[in-house]
């Protein structure tokens, strides 16, 4: 194994703002792996909305400068002392924490897996924090079962694709949204039993048609502001609408008593709350791992953008041109 140098290139922001403020560095310090850490050389970085909530100010840095990204795939290269959940220098591993967007980051063992020898390099970064947040949303945030009627909004991103695959295995009836007929096909791939095009269709509407007028008991809402109220439109009677995410804006704060009507149930669950122990991250990643290995979960990657593109990527995110997972590669 090649000599880890002393200084990388990584992505910093020192200011809140549009993607102008990504600043693509190449002589920022190897961070030194503390107790309980591993350093590792990232060969693909996972690009998520929550990063473009730090870039923009929706969600507080923790101090700046600051390096964005939550999720890597690459190789240990260093560790610390104490607990390392079995990890060792030269094993092949993803990781979800802070400061991804780099070609070395060190970050807690305890967020950090080894990745199965069978998944081709990059399946790993383009599934870990997306799909492990499907599997909370399905499991925990709404228990789904068989049968039931549930609405996915973007179900043509990254996030809605695994959701659709996911909940075609329970057996659930899974009505997406997407804007164009190369979306509305890419979710019916996925498992999608009817797909909406929001461009041009009366969504509630046609929720109503499918479901005989009772609207769907568990609706994921990734979207947030532009859909929230359609979203408690769609919702049935004693079901659950769980916004996970806020691509189009946070939602504006909520009357408790618009829920009365149908005793709706509304939540606003993060991935970090679902799997604050290492059993509960362990035992998420196995199992998506076991959906991509045993199950041929689809794991679809837009693009591998280099890393010095970052403010590209951004751009193609937020502008809805996507459509599965985006990457970046640090050696570029």
């Amino acid at each position: 194994m090649a000599p880890t140098p002393s200084t990388m290139k990584a992505i910093l922001i020192d200011r809140t703002g549009g993607t102008e403020v990504l600043q693509h560095k190449t002589d920022v310090p190897v961070p030194t792996p503390i107790d309980g850490h591993v350093l590792v050389k990232n060969d693909f970085i996972g690009v998520n909305f929550i990063d473009t909530y730090f870039r923009t100010g929706l969600y507080p840095a923790p101090q700046f400068p600051y390096i964005l990204g939550r999720e890597a795939e690459g190789t240990v290269v260093a560790v610390g002392g104490g607990e390392l959940h079995g990890l060792s220098v030269g094993d092949r591993v993803v990781w979800m924490g802070e400061s991804a967007y780099a070609e070395y980051t060190a970050t807690p063992a305890a967020k950090v897996i080894k990745v199965p020898a069978s998944l081709k390099p990059g399946t790993a970064a383009a599934a870990l924090l997306q799909g492990v947040t499907a599997l909370t949303l399905v499991r925990e945030a709404h228990h789904v079962n068989k049968g039931d009627w549930v609405l996915v909004h973007a179900a043509a991103g990254g996030t809605g694709q695994l959701l659709c695959q996911l909940l075609r295995t329970i057996g659930a009836n899974t009505i997406g949204t997407a804007s164009t007929p190369e979306k509305i096909e890419l979710a019916k791939q996925n498992g999608a039993t009817h797909v909406i095009n929001y461009s041009h269709e009366d969504v509630k509407a046609r929720v109503m048609e499918l479901t005989g007028g009772q609207g769907c008991i568990a609706i994921f809402d990734g979207v947030g502001k532009s859909t929230f109220d359609l979203s408690l439109d769609c919702v049935a009677r004693k079901g659950s609408l769980i916004c996970f995410g806020n691509a189009s804006g946070a939602v504006p704060p909520v009357t408790i008593a618009r829920l009365a009507g149908k005793n709706v149930r509304l939540m606003r669950p993060t991935l970090t709350g679902y799997i604050v122990t290492r059993e509960e991250f362990e035992g998420y990643s196995e199992e998506l791992f076991q959906l991509i290995e045993k199950e041929g979960f689809n794991v679809r990657v837009h693009e591998v953008y280099p890393l010095s593109e970052v403010k590209r990527a951004h751009d193609d995110l937020e502008g809805r041109k996507t459509t599965g997972k985006l990457l970046l590669d640090p050696s570029k």
